[in-house]
């Protein structure tokens, strides 16, 4: 399928925070979810999910931060992709927990600007493998309301790492408390980029502020060019409703209405 053809329907425009500007695709009506992809890039399968979030009512912000939007997945893009955000790229930190990419602060101001646009009681945020840990950080925001860490991968050094801060964990723990606020974290249990101990430091940290979808490999779509991990996106069996990740998609989406809506 051709990019254009993948993208139709979606608006684009450019965010710049003062700092950087990078491209946005915008798609729905309602209160706003911030969809921030994983590698490679803004796939058809994170599109696919922006739509998922059109059609229940809420519009869809899908910040392309690297890749070419709309490029279907191939082990050689994603690579290639890995590689120079490691190496070349320095919005992003990957290897050392305590801190959050650079990235982080592009969008905490894109949650505000699209707050102000969109009104309701917040902004939901999703951040999926790579991305996993920023919709976390951006809980130093004060109109984030609704973070979901999907496949959260980072960093890669510590296993435990939660890809944030010391100060933004305790951020989002008092905005947890003292807002009756709460995140969810989902997984393949098989999936060796989200570890175990980065699981039980969520669960250590934020009680039961956090609700932990942990889900079978007899629930991912089959045919992907990896094994599962993409609960979202890639591996998110659409063929079968009643699937465990279609349901976990579904608990997703009433989260950010609940969340987020006016």
């Amino acid at each position: 399928m051709a990019d254009d053809k993948v993208l139709a329907g979606f608006e684009r425009f450019d965010f710049d925070d003062g700092r950087w500007s990078r491209e946005v695709y915008k798609i729905g009506s309602g209160p706003a979810v911030i969809v921030i992809h994983e590698v490679p890039g803004l796939h058809p399968g994170v599109l696919a999910f922006a739509r998922d979030l059109a059609q229940a009512g809420l519009t869809a912000y899908c910040p392309s931060l690297f890749g070419k939007p709309g490029k279907k997945v191939s082990r050689g893009y994603a690579i290639g992709e890995i590689l120079k955000n490691i190496c070349v790229r320095r919005e992003f930190s990957v290897w050392k927990d305590g801190r959050s990419s650079p990235i982080v602060d592009w969008l905490r101001a894109l949650a505000r600007q699209v707050h102000a646009d969109c009104g309701g009681k917040g902004v939901g945020a999703v951040g999926m493998c790579f991305t996993g840990g920023f919709a976390l950080a951006m809980m130093t925001e004060p109109s984030v309301v609704a973070p979901v860490l999907s496949q959260p991968s980072l960093p890669f050094k510590d296993r435990g790492g939660l890809d944030c801060s010391a100060s933004e964990i305790a951020c989002a723990k008092k905005r947890f408390q003292d807002e009756n606020l709460s995140l969810i974290a989902m997984r393949f249990t098989s999936d060796k980029l989200v570890p175990d101990a980065r699981i039980a430091r969520l669960k250590a940290e934020f009680g039961d502020k956090v609700e932990v979808v942990e889900l079978a490999d007899a629930d991912a779509a089959p045919g992907q060019p990896m094994a599962p991990h993409s609960v979202l996106t890639l591996h998110l069996h659409r063929s079968v409703p009643t699937s465990g990740s279609m349901r976990a998609r579904d608990k997703v989406i009433a989260f950010f209405k609940e969340r987020a809506g006016g």
